[in-house]
């Protein structure tokens, strides 16, 4: 494994960008090492600009559900390319995303598109306080929604692969109305309503956690918060930013049915392009400008190449079938996985849902972030390290869920569970 290119190429970045990064766990602090520099990716593979192959379980930390530079959708974009790159107006495509995902997801009766899912989560809190008039919400220990000032409490994924339990330059007046509580605690949740009455909002989480690593909800914790709020006055909110259209073509929502009030959304409905929306029901829509009093814009919402690649890729998940392969293939990850640790002597707890998984080098439970961090960090940092050097291309972090596509073969997870053997043994 060759990383002269790549180590050429960080340190002249570290000297232009702090940490020489646009994002912070791709600097591979909390696994250590050389952070490899990519070239070009293509279905299930990525190159660095060494000339090293891997087979990529990130894809692009999840819109590349159906691998990546898919062919169709690379040709929808050469197409559209050819009328403009941006409008920063009306666009007919808007229209038949917006279709699409009010189709597709439960909640959703109105979207407004935006360009990232912070920008959506930004967003989606506003609204929460100008349809209820009410300003606290609730937000879960290790549950990240982007990195909104607001947010930044108790987050996980980029925050705890820092080590940081909180950032600086966040004003404490910000932060004073998020309470938070441990994910898969129904109790504490409704310990804080009775503390707050009539002052929250509403609740936001991911439904399935992937920001302190996959972590599943509990046997009717969904359910329970949906009851919680309805009798409280208060919004449900999804963060499907992760799990929207990746764990089943309706969400998260649909695969547990629990409807919630209000959902975000990202990356796979953008195909690998920018792209974040939120939505809900209609009353609640209508509260956002301009058809309401609260403000929220953006000039490239909306994009209409980000468009053309959403709309592309969800067309290919409609496909017979999808959702089925891309659970074989996790499971058959995950199980070989979980397997393998378990012969070489390492205890882990993992699982997955359809293209979603995760694997922490810990023997006990893993329900909320409280049990995430008990995972071997060291350990983790050691296996990434030698799963790399075996051509495996994981999530740097142990806080970090993992993803697969249907570009994903019987093979290439062959491939992997053979290096994982290989890695484990000498671990």
């Amino acid at each position: 494994m060759k990383t002269t290119k790549s180590e050429e190429i960080f340190a002249a970045a570290q000297k232009l960008m702090p940490g020489g990064v646009s994002s912070p766990v791709r600097a591979f602090k909390s696994v250590g090492g050389q952070p490899i520099v990519f070239e070009r990716v293509n279905g299930a593979y990525v190159w660095d600009v060494d000339g090293n192959q891997y087979i990529d379980y990130v894809g692009t930390w999840g819109p590349a559900i159906c691998g990546h530079a898919h062919p169709e959708v690379l040709s929808a974009l050469q197409e559209a390319l050819l009328k403009g790159t941006s409008f920063g107006a009306p666009c007919a495509l808007e229209n038949v995303l917006a279709e699409m995902v009010i189709d597709a997801v439960p909640s959703i009766e109105m979207v407004r598109f935006v360009n990232s899912g912070t920008e959506a989560c930004m967003s989606v809190l506003r609204l929460m306080r100008a349809f209820t008039g009410r300003e606290k919400i609730i937000k879960f220990e290790g549950c990240y929604h982007g990195h909104a000032d607001m947010f930044l409490v108790k987050a996980g994924s980029g925050v705890a692969t820092l080590g940081l339990p909180d950032s600086p330059g966040v004003p404490k007046s910000t932060t004073s109305s998020t309470l938070t509580a441990p994910y898969n605690d129904l109790e504490a949740v409704k310990a804080l309503f009775a503390e707050n009455p009539d002052q929250i909002a509403g609740v936001i989480l991911e439904p399935v956690v992937g920001n302190s690593g996959f972590i599943p909800p509990d046997a009717g914790f969904l359910e329970g918060l949906r009851l919680i709020t309805q009798k409280n006055g208060a919004l449900l909110v999804f963060d499907e930013v992760m799990t929207g259209f990746r764990i089943a073509y309706g969400g998260a929502q649909s695969k547990f049915g629990v409807t919630p009030d209000l959902t975000t959304l990202g990356k796979v409905i953008g195909g690998g392009l920018p792209v974040g929306a939120y939505g809900g029901r209609k009353d609640i829509m209508s509260m956002v400008a301009p058809a309401g009093p609260m403000y929220q814009a953006g000039t490239l919402s909306g994009n209409p190449l980000a468009m053309t690649a959403g709309i592309k890729t969800l067309e290919l998940l409609q496909k017979p079938g999808v959702y089925e392969q891309l659970e074989q293939v996790t499971k058959q990850l995950i199980d070989g996985l979980m397997a393998i640790a378990q012969e070489t002597g390492h205890p882990v707890y993992g699982g997955s849902i359809s293209a979603m998984f995760g694997l922490f080098f810990t023997g006990d439970p893993v329900h909320n972030y409280e049990d995430a961090k008990k995972s071997d960090l060291n350990k983790f940092a050691r296996f990434h390290r030698g799963m790399l050097e075996q051509g495996i291309y994981l999530a740097p972090s142990q806080f970090e869920a993992g993803f697969t596509s249907l570009a994903h073969t019987e093979a290439d997870i062959a491939k992997t569970l053979e290096a994982a053997k290989v890695v484990l043994s000498n671990l």
